[in-house]
């Protein structure tokens, strides 16, 4: 491995973590379709600050950038407070406009700078290793991995910080506002964390790839816990698993480095969605399949006991004959009969006969009694 795919690596993982740490609170708030206006709009204020410092490395197009994302915030609650519309058409009114207006100055006042729409959007994590950080004659690495590094650091921090307030005011934001605290200028706090991460991110891989990495590892996440640390962790292990998986298949592949860590994202967030023990897809199938079988066992002991001890009980209770009494099929009653008598309700007797046991007979009742 040389020194720049490794530099590719480790810059890919630090921005998919700092990328998934606030992600997890934009998920849990359900406001992930925020994410994506966030990291459209702040092109505006980078196109406004560029106009204004003409220096594309210029760490006011960083506060700008903040800026407008915070702004694009500011507008959508403005917008839906007035409740004339909801707030995912605040959104989709918001920062639309916002983008355009930024697409338009570029493509009116900065064709011949490096400041173009493909690059924002899609972005190449391959080429930031080739904008150095210099001090004292020095390198010190890709400025994108100084960057990303120095932002991680702060979202760990404010998270830290305010764990408690910002977990109270996700969940129960009039609570939060009952014991002091105030949801509104957390919330705003944790945009302009948001805001200052997207703009950090896509200058490496594009606003895409910035929305799938906020998004696609805590939604993952998500489906394999209900515990809010244990979330934060797999968050951040799910999104470096994706960053790393994609820089590998895209060099197999000879492919878009930030194009195959999205489509890792939706890989890995695929897979929690059908095997996750509690709310993936396979879970569900085999739980409806297991209360299938609870439910048309628990049909059966009443079955037997209504013809238990009457003249047609020799016939009526009899394994061959459930098909045509209860309208199953042969071979869903062979596996109900089966599952009964995993469960101790159900005896097999001579000739095919079923019988209940005492625990059986016991829970018939208790079911028609209710």
């Amino acid at each position: 491995m040389t020194a720049m795919e490794f530099e590719v690596q480790l810059l890919a993982v630090v921005v998919a973590v700092a990328c998934a740490l606030p992600g997890c609170f934009l998920v849990l708030r359900r406001m992930a379709l925020l994410s994506d206006a966030i990291s459209h709009s702040i092109l505006l204020g980078i196109v406004l600050a560029f106009f204004w410092v003409q220096d594309l490395a210029s760490p006011v197009l960083i506060v700008a950038a903040a800026a407008t994302g915070v702004l694009t915030v500011a507008l959508v609650e403005a917008l839906h407070a007035t409740r004339r519309v909801k707030e995912d058409a605040a959104i989709a009114l918001v920062f639309p406009a916002l983008f355009s207006i930024a697409v338009l100055l570029i493509a009116r006042h900065a064709g011949d700078v490096h400041l173009d729409v493909d690059a924002v959007l899609l972005g190449e994590i391959a080429f930031a290793p080739l904008r150095r950080f210099e001090w004292n004659g020095v390198d010190l690495g890709p400025r994108s991995l100084w960057v990303m590094g120095i932002i991680l650091l702060l979202n760990a921090a404010f998270l830290a910080l305010v764990y408690k307030e910002l977990k109270l005011s996700t969940f129960d934001a009039g609570l939060a506002a009952a014991l002091g605290f105030s949801p509104v200028l957390l919330q705003y706090a944790f945009m302009s964390v948001v805001s200052v991460t997207a703009v950090g991110a896509f200058d490496a891989v594009g606003s895409i790839l910035v929305v799938a990495l906020m998004i696609a590892p805590p939604a993952a996440a998500r489906l394999l816990t209900h515990r809010l640390p244990l979330l934060l962790l797999l968050s951040a292990l799910i999104a470096a698993a994706s960053a790393l998986l994609g820089f590998h298949v895209a060099l197999r592949l000879d492919a878009s480095i930030a194009g195959c860590m999205a489509v890792a994202t939706g890989v890995l967030f695929f897979l929690a969605l059908l095997l996750a023990p509690e709310r993936g897809a396979l879970a569900r199938i085999l739980l409806r399949h297991r209360q299938r079988l609870e439910f048309a066992g628990l049909m059966l002991t009443i079955h037997l006991l209504n013809h238990e001890g009457t003249p047609r009980a020799s016939e009526e209770n009899r394994l061959g004959h459930l098909p045509e009494h209860l309208r199953w099929s042969r071979d869903f009653a062979l596996r109900v009969a089966r599952h009964v008598e995993r469960e101790g309700l159900v005896i097999q007797g001579p000739g095919d006969r079923l019988e209940l046991t005492p625990l059986g007979r016991e829970a018939a009742r208790h079911l028609m009694v209710r």
